[in-house]
């Protein structure tokens, strides 16, 4: 059993101050509105309901964490995965995305338990102006980071893997940055997108 199948909803906050001091690693995912980014936590936790989207994109406002127990360690956390919120939906007022665009890049910037960034982008839309703004402060950490090209099952194979390569050279300045084919659906690129992000929380963890 992948140990991410064990995270369990821990803690909502509204603002970093809010959040609960780092301790351990941390695996945050950033996205669009509507780029799959519920769908990608929930099928990586083999769990239908752990994260939530909300009904009017663009609403959800809040950094959920999602902690994963230490099976050695009573009442300690292995690591969190951290589903951050969604930007760039049209439909919100300019000052909410303001405050969204500050609190991400707080994250982004400042958590210190931050170890690697998932970051999910809808594979017929491709790396958009948000997207490239938002590596742009991952680039400034130098974090690792698996781009989830979510929805690939809409396209053939060898789009897909195109539309990788496209990916992996728009985003180089990253640095370290696996792109990666993902279907929530159809399972699409699970088993590695999970590799990635266990190696990120407990190199030594066997599941």
């Amino acid at each position: 059993m992948s140990l991410l199948h064990r995270a369990q909803f821990t803690v909502s906050a509204a603002r970093l101050d809010q959040l609960p001091a780092p301790t351990t690693a941390e695996v945050c995912f950033v996205g669009r509105s509507n780029s799959g980014k519920s769908s990608a936590i929930n099928v990586l936790a083999n769990q239908r309901r752990l994260a939530f989207s909300s009904k009017t994109p663009g609403r959800t406002r809040l950094i959920n964490l999602f902690g994963i127990p230490d099976p050695i360690t009573p009442d300690a956390w292995l690591g969190f995965l951290v589903d951050l919120p969604g930007y760039g939906y049209a439909a919100v007022d300019r000052s909410s995305r303001d405050e969204w665009a500050e609190v991400l890049g707080g994250y982004l910037h400042e958590r210190a338990s931050l170890a690697g960034v998932v970051l999910l982008i809808d594979i017929r839309r491709g790396v958009t102006d948000l997207d490239r703004r938002l590596a742009r402060w991952i680039a400034l950490r130098g974090l690792p980071t698996l781009a989830l090209l979510t929805k690939a099952d809409k396209l053939p194979y060898g789009q897909r893997v195109q539309a990788a390569a496209r990916v992996r050279k728009e985003l180089a300045d990253i640095g370290t940055l696996t792109a990666l084919p993902f279907s929530a659906t159809h399972r699409i690129g699970l088993d590695e997108a999970a590799v990635h992000i266990e190696n990120w929380i407990s190199p030594q963890a066997v599941p």
